[in-house]
């Protein structure tokens, strides 16, 4: 099930020994080569540093998997660390796997959302050794934190943006379920809107998963009926269906989120809420690797640029620049780490 790298031996040729009488000494040369061999490998296996990834939906979505998986793939080539990944899906999940972890020695173990901390806090215990963190959530124990993030600044910021883009008067947010922090950046993005144009509608709603790109897309197709020309998506490879709808409509712009998702759909994208998964992911790994890392909640904002709005090319074209103005001089506030969310944390 683990996907790792493993170290191969290599056979060598000793058929230039022809002497009956160097046989005894080169055997016991080579006897010795290999017991020195052996407790070498034997240290190295014991002091390697091995990371592994839960992930609760694919890391091809571009967007939150995708992110941590190249978090994963940063650990591995800057740190050396042998590394695995899997996708899970259920509760029952999360808890097998991070038991299987935990015995097999790994060092550290990322559950990648608020909904692994409860199967993180009931396997740590048995496994004191390995350092166990969830992206969200609170919880703490001795061997298990979290990685919190200030999602809500960039959201309020791409709430601003909505709300000085949209021409109907609507603007929308499509989530994958429910989690509080979804729902907590969903609730700064309308405080956002609300801050710039407090007429602007909001319209929330949730297509019930993370990998249904269909639904997510018969979803924004629902929300432009109901005139909505921006939608801000979290919702992973569902929110892939997010883009293409807009591009199926003129006039209908789409908000990325987790990763920079400019790129996705360069024609209908009018920002992303970025969080920066691999240097956050990263800065965890290089603390455990050195032996320092403390559980503890981890908060990573606009200020240590982990999380950050990335404004496109279109939205020039869309948002005047008073208005352009107004969300650079908040952006301003939130860097110098004095920015009040309207929300509270955690967020992912």
């Amino acid at each position: 099930m683990f996907t790792n790298r493993h170290n191969s031996l290599q056979t060598k040729d000793f058929s230039f020994i022809r002497s009956p009488g160097l046989i005894r000494p080169v055997l016991v040369l080579i006897v010795g080569i290999m017991a020195v061999a052996c407790s070498t490998a034997d240290r190295s296996h014991g002091s390697e540093f091995r990371v592994a990834l839960l992930t609760p939906g694919p890391i091809s979505d571009q967007s939150w998997n995708a992110g941590a998986y190249a978090g994963l793939l940063r650990i591995r080539d800057s740190l050396n660390a042998q590394t695995s990944h899997i996708q899970v899906k259920t509760p029952a999940d999360f808890e097998e796997n991070f038991r299987q972890y935990g015995a097999s020695g790994y060092s550290l173990v990322f559950g990648h959302g608020f909904e692994f901390q409860d199967a993180a806090a009931r396997v740590a215990t048995e496994y004191p050794k390995t350092m166990f963190v969830t992206t969200g959530g609170e919880t703490v124990r001795t061997n298990v934190a979290a990685l919190s993030f200030a999602f809500d600044e960039p959201s309020f910021l791409a709430g601003m943006t909505a709300a000085a883009a949209s021409k109907s008067g609507v603007v929308a947010c499509v989530g994958g379920t429910e989690l509080p922090p979804v729902k907590a950046s969903f609730a700064a993005f309308a405080a956002g809107v609300r801050s710039l144009k407090p007429d602007v509608q909001v319209i929330i709603t949730y297509i019930g998963n993370w990998d249904d790109m269909s639904a997510g897309k018969e979803q924004a197709l629902a929300l432009i009926q109901r005139r909505a020309d921006v939608i801000f998506q979290n919702a992973d490879a569902a929110g892939l269906g997010v883009f293409q709808a807009a591009k199926e409509h003129d006039g209908v712009l789409v908000v990325g989120s987790n990763s920079n998702q400019n790129a996705v759909a360069p024609t209908v994208t009018i920002g992303s809420v970025v969080i920066d998964l691999p240097h956050a992911l990263f800065l965890v790994a290089k603390e455990v690797r050195s032996g320092v890392f403390k559980a503890r909640i981890i908060r990573l904002g606009t200020r240590e640029d982990v999380v950050r709005w990335e404004p496109s090319e279109i939205l020039a074209r869309r948002v005047s620049v008073a208005d352009r103005l107004r969300i650079d001089s908040v952006q301003a506030v939130m860097r110098a780490g004095s920015f009040a969310p309207l929300v509270a944390p955690p967020i992912r």
